[in-house]
C-alpha cells in the first residue's frame, strides 16, 4: 500500500496542474547532504504548560541553529526534482542541505512543496515555513521565499521536513529555485560538496596562533592561539610547550603570562580595585605564588634584576575653558597632542614609585642597559619650520645620579628607537636615512632620501662615531627585534617589497643573513632573552593566515607549531597566485602578482582588477585584508597588485622616488604595468579594466584617470583630490608632506601642490569614479571626496559618493565595512561584468 502511495503522490507531482503551474524559469535543486533526526517527546510533569498550550514538535523546524552534516549522507533526488524518505514509526525531522552560489547578483525565490510541514532556512536562518499537514498536493503545499544572493558569496541551503510517527504520508519534497523576472539569466549553484569562495569574514575573523614567547633559555614556548567567529565572540587559549621534545606541559596558561628576564618564571597581573596585583607562576610545577599587591600598571618593562621596573606616566595637559581654542602648532589640533608622557621607575622590595623625566615634552624610554645602570630617553619638539617639522634628543640617563648626558644633540630626526648592545657599549639606533645629518642616505641622484626607508646607525658610546651599517642594504628594516646576547647578533623584520623576513646582522663581521623561514610575511617574533638556538615566528601569505613556526637556526629547520585556521581554509577554493614582474622604461624593475579566479579557464576572458598603494609602504603578501588580492578575485576577476616607484623595500634610490613626486613615477609604472601585464595575458579584457587604492592609493586612483582613459572604472577610498588642502587640514598632513614634498609648499612649489592632484585636472577625467570616505576621518578629511565630487558633477562626469557615517580612514565597524566592500563590488560589477542590477539594488536611481 505505501509503495502505490509512493507511485500516487509522484505522478500527480509529475503532471501540470491549477495547483502547480511549471515554470520554464525554474532551477530545481538535485543533489542533497541529508540527516535524520528522531524527536523524543518532552517528559510533562503537569498536565498543562504555562500558556496552557500543548507541545508541538513543529516548534524545532523554526530553530535558527544552522545543523551540522557530520553523520549526513549524500542524496539525489528523482527525476522530477523530489526527494523522499521511508515512513518512520517515531516522528522524525529530515534535514536535507546544500551550498548555493550566484555568480552574479541573483534575486528570486526558493520555492518548496511538500505535505508535510517544513521550514526553508538559508545560512541557519528561517526564510519560511509551512506549518500544515495536507493530504494531497495542492496550492497550500507549496511554501515560496524570497531570497537575494551576493555575487560569488556562498551561502547554505536547507530545509526540514517534519514527520509525524505513523504518517499515512510518505515524507516528500521537492526545492526549486526561481529568478525573478530580470535575473533569468542567471544559474544558481547548487551542490553540497560545492567549496566555498572567500569572503570578508574570512580576512577578519580568522583563527591565528596570535602569541608565541619563548623562556630565556629557549627551553620552553607559550603557545596562544585565538579563535574569531564574529566582532563579539571569540576566545583565546595559551599552551605551555617543551621545546625540545614538543610536549604540552599545560593546555591553559592564563593568557596574561609572560617570561621574566633572564629566568624561566612566568608572571601575569589581576586587576583590582586598588591597582594590579602581580603573580608569578612555575611552569613545571605549576605553582602560583602573589609577588606583590596594588601595582600601578600592568604596562611595564622589567629592570635587569627583576626587582624594579620603568613605566609610563601620562600627563594630561594644560585644557582650555569655554568655547575657543588657541592653537600653538598644526599638531595642537589633535586631541592627544597636549597629553605628556613621562618616564617612571617602580620598585618591587619599597613599594616606591619615582618619577624619573619631566618637563615640556614627552619623553620615550627606548632601552634599560644590560647591567640596569643607565636607560636611553628620546624627546622631541614640533617645529613646523624645519624639515622634518621635530626636533628630536636622545639622551643616556645615569640612574645612580640622574645626570644626562646627550647622545643626540637636538636636531630634526626622524629616529624611531634606540636599544643598547649586550655589553653596553654601543647603541643601535634605526630611523630616516637622513638621521645623523644624512650618513645613511644612498638615494643615487635624488637630493632627499625617503623618511620612512628606516636604516639602522650603530653608535659608538665613548667616541660617538656612528656606523650607517644598512647603507648598501637594499631591504627595508622593519622593525628591530633584538641584539641577542648568546651571539651578539642584531636580529630584526626586513621589509622586502610583499614578502618580510627575518634577518641577522653580525656587527663583527659586517654581514647580513636571512634566516629560512616558512611564510612569505613574518608577523610576531620571540627570540629568547639568552638563547639563539630557537625563534619563534607566526605569519601568513596571500593563501594563509596564522600559522606558527618554531625555528631552528643551528639545522635551518621549521617546525610547525600550529595552524588553526586551516580547517576553515580546507573549505574555501582559492585563485592561483603568480608573480609577475616587469623592466620599466628607466630600466628599474617593478615587482607584482596576479591572482587568478577560482575555477580559471584560460579561454575566456576575463575583467582585471588593478591594485596599489603608491604612499611608499609596499602591498604585503596577505590575506587578512579588505583589499586582499584573493578577496577581490573571489568574484571572478583577474587581479593585479604591484608595488610601484616609490615603495620602500627595494633599495633607497627606488623608494626616493616617493619625495617631491605625488605619484608621477608611480603613475607612469602603474600605466606601464597594466598595459605589459594585458599584453602579456590574452585572458584578460582589455575593455574592462577597473582599478582602486585607499588613502594614497586613492590619490593615486583619483590622478591615474586624468593621465589616462584605459579603466573602465575606478574606485578611490579616502583619497587625496588636492594636495594642498590635504597638506592644511590633515592631521598628519603636513609632517606627510615633509616626506612626499620634502622642502616644498605650497607658495614655494606650485605646481607640485596643483598639477599632479585631481582636483586641478577634474576636467580631463573621463573614467567612472567611486568616491568612498568615512565622514569621521582625521588623516584624510571628507573634504577630499566632497571638493572632487563636486568638480566632477558641474563636468556632468560619472560619480558617485558614499560616505561612511562615524567611520575614520579605516572602516572599523564591520557591518559598516561589509556595506563599503558590497558598494566597491558593485560599482565594478556594473562597469567591468556588464551588470548593474547590484548597484541598482544597492542605490536606486535617484531623479534630483
Amino acid at each position: 500500500m505505501k509503495h502505490i502511495f509512493n507511485l500516487a503522490v509522484a505522478m500527480l507531482m509529475l503532471l501540470p496542474s491549477v495547483c502547480e503551474a511549471k515554470s520554464t524559469k525554474s532551477q530545481p535543486v538535485t543533489a542533497w547532504e541529508s540527516l535524520t533526526l528522531p524527536v523524543r517527546t518532552p517528559f510533562m510533569n503537569d498536565s498543562i504548560s504555562p500558556d496552557g498550550k500543548k507541545y508541538e514538535p513543529i516548534g524545532l523546524l523554526k530553530s535558527n541553529m544552522p545543523v551540522r552534516m557530520k553523520s549526513g549522507k549524500s542524496i539525489e533526488t528523482d527525476t522530477a526534482g523530489f526527494v523522499s524518505f521511508e515512513n518512520a514509526e517515531c516522528t522524525n525531522i529530515y534535514v536535507l542541505q546544500t551550498n548555493v552560489r550566484a555568480p552574479r547578483f541573483f534575486k528570486g525565490k526558493v520555492e518548496a512543496t511538500s505535505c508535510q510541514p517544513f521550514a526553508i532556512l538559508l545560512d541557519g536562518k528561517e526564510l519560511k515555513s509551512k506549518s500544515s499537514t495536507d493530504d494531497s498536493i495542492c496550492a497550500s503545499s507549496k511554501v515560496s521565499a524570497s531570497v537575494t544572493l551576493e555575487p560569488e558569496r556562498d551561502a547554505v541551503l536547507s530545509v526540514r521536513i517534519l514527520s509525524a510517527a505513523n504518517d499515512s504520508l510518505v515524507p516528500t519534497i521537492k526545492v526549486q529555485i526561481v529568478p525573478d523576472s530580470d535575473y533569468d539569466d542567471i544559474t544558481v549553484l547548487t551542490a553540497p560538496d560545492l567549496k566555498r569562495r572567500l569572503k570578508l569574514t574570512d580576512t577578519q575573523y580568522y583563527n591565528s596562533v596570535s602569541g608565541v614567547n619563548l623562556s630565556p633559555d629557549g627551553k620552553y614556548i607559550l603557545l596562544k592561539e585565538t579563535l574569531n567567529y564574529d566582532s563579539k565572540t571569540w576566545r583565546a587559549n595559551t599552551r605551555l610547550i617543551e621545546v625540545s621534545s614538543g610536549r604540552v606541559l599545560s593546555s591553559s596558561v592564563n593568557t596574561r603570562a609572560r617570561w621574566m628576564p633572564n629566568e624561566n618564571i612566568l608572571y601575569y597581573t589581576v586587576k583590582t580595585t586598588e591597582g594590579y596585583d602581580l603573580y608569578n607562576l612555575d611552569p613545571i610545577s605549576g605553582v602560583e605564588s602573589l609577588v606583590t599587591r596594588s601595582l600601578p600598571t600592568d604596562n611595564f618593562e622589567w629592570a635587569p634584576d627583576c626587582q624594579s621596573f620603568f613605566y609610563t606616566k601620562v600627563d594630561e595637559g594644560v585644557k582650555e575653558s569655554g568655547p575657543l581654542r588657541r592653537y600653538a602648532t598644526p599638531d595642537d589640533r589633535m586631541p592627544t597632542d597636549r597629553k605628556r608622557t613621562y618616564i617612571m621607575h617602580y620598585d618591587l622590595n619599597t613599594g616606591l614609585g619615582e618619577q624619573i623625566t619631566y618637563g615640556n615634552h614627552s619623553t620615550y624610554l627606548y632601552d634599560i642597559s644590560p647591567d640596569g645602570s643607565h636607560i636611553l630617553v628620546g624627546t622631541y619638539c614640533e617645529r613646523p619650520d624645519i624639515r622634518p617639522p621635530y626636533e628630536q634628543i636622545v639622551y643616556q640617563i645615569d640612574l645612580n645620579t640622574m645626570q644626562a648626558d646627550t647622545l643626540v644633540p637636538r636636531s630634526p630626526q626622524l629616529l624611531n628607537g634606540a636599544l643598547y648592545s649586550p655589553d653596553g657599549t654601543k647603541i643601535l639606533f634605526y630611523g630616516s636615512p637622513e638621521s645623523f645629518d644624512g650618513i645613511g642616505r644612498n638615494a643615487g641622484p635624488f637630493e632627499l632620501a625617503n623618511d620612512y626607508d628606516t636604516q639602522m646607525f650603530v653608535m659608538d658610546i665613548v667616541s660617538r662615531e656612528v656606523d650607517p651599517v644598512t647603507i648598501d642594504f637594499n631591504p627595508s628594516c622593519d622593525r628591530v627585534l633584538c641584539w641577542n646576547k648568546a651571539d651578539d647578533k642584531i636580529y630584526f623584520v626586513a621589509e622586502e617589497g610583499f614578502m618580510r623576513h627575518i634577518y641577522t646582522y653580525d656587527y663583527a663581521k659586517r654581514s647580513f643573513k636571512q634566516l629560512p623561514t616558512e611564510v612569505d610575511n613574518v608577523r610576531y617574533v620571540s627570540i629568547p632573552e639568552n638563547s639563539s638556538a630557537y625563534i619563534a615566528y607566526t605569519g601568513q601569505s596571500f593563501n594563509y593566515v596564522g600559522r606558527g613556526y618554531l625555528l631552528n637556526t643551528k639545522k635551518g629547520t621549521n617546525q610547525l607549531l600550529g595552524d588553526p585556521n586551516s580547517v576553515n581554509s580546507s573549505e574555501i577554493e582559492l585563485g592561483e597566485m603568480q608573480a609577475w614582474n616587469f623592466t620599466a622604461r628607466d630600466g628599474k624593475l617593478i615587482e607584482g602578482y596576479c591572482c587568478l579566479p577560482p575555477g580559471f579557464d584560460a579561454e575566456k576572458k576575463y575583467p582585471l582588477i588593478v591594485y596599489y598603494y603608491g604612499g611608499t609602504s609596499p602591498s604585503q603578501a596577505s590575506i587578512s585584508s579588505p583589499y586582499a588580492p584573493q578577496l577581490l578575485a573571489s568574484r571572478d576577476y583577474v587581479v593585479y597588485v604591484l608595488n610601484p616607484s616609490g615603495t620602500t623595500g627595494y633599495g633607497q634610490e627606488f623608494s626616493a622616488r616617493h619625495v617631491n613626486a605625488w605619484g608621477k613615477y608611480t603613475a607612469d609604472d602603474i600605466i606601464e604595468g597594466v598595459d605589459k601585464f594585458v599584453a602579456a595575458h590574452p585572458f584578460v579584457d582589455s575593455e574592462r579594466i577597473g582599478c582602486m587604492g585607499a588613502s594614497y592609493g586613492g590619490f593615486m586612483t583619483q590622478y591615474l584617470q586624468t593621465l589616462t582613459d584605459k579603466f573602465a572604472a575606478a574606485v578611490s577610498h579616502a583619497g587625496i583630490s588636492n594636495v594642498t588642502s590635504y597638506w592644511g587640514e590633515g592631521y598628519w598632513g603636513y609632517s606627510y608632506n615633509a616626506v612626499a614634498a620634502g622642502n616644498s609648499y605650497p607658495w614655494s612649489n606650485p605646481d607640485l601642490y596643483v598639477k599632479q592632484g585631481s582636483l586641478f585636472n577634474a576636467d580631463k577625467i573621463n573614467t567612472p569614479l567611486l568616491l568612498l570616505h568615512g565622514t569621521a576621518d582625521t588623516n584624510v578629511p571628507i573634504g577630499e571626496s566632497i571638493q572632487i565630487f563636486n568638480a566632477l558633477r558641474i563636468l556632468n562626469k560619472d560619480v558617485e559618493f558614499v560616505s561612511v557615517d562615524g567611520e575614520n580612514h579605516f572602516i572599523s565597524d564591520f557591518e559598516k565595512r561589509q556595506m563599503w566592500q558590497n558598494t566597491i563590488m558593485a560599482w565594478f560589477a556594473k562597469y567591468l561584468q556588464n551588470d548593474p542590477r547590484w548597484w541598482n539594488h544597492l542605490y536606486p536611481e535617484r531623479h534630483l
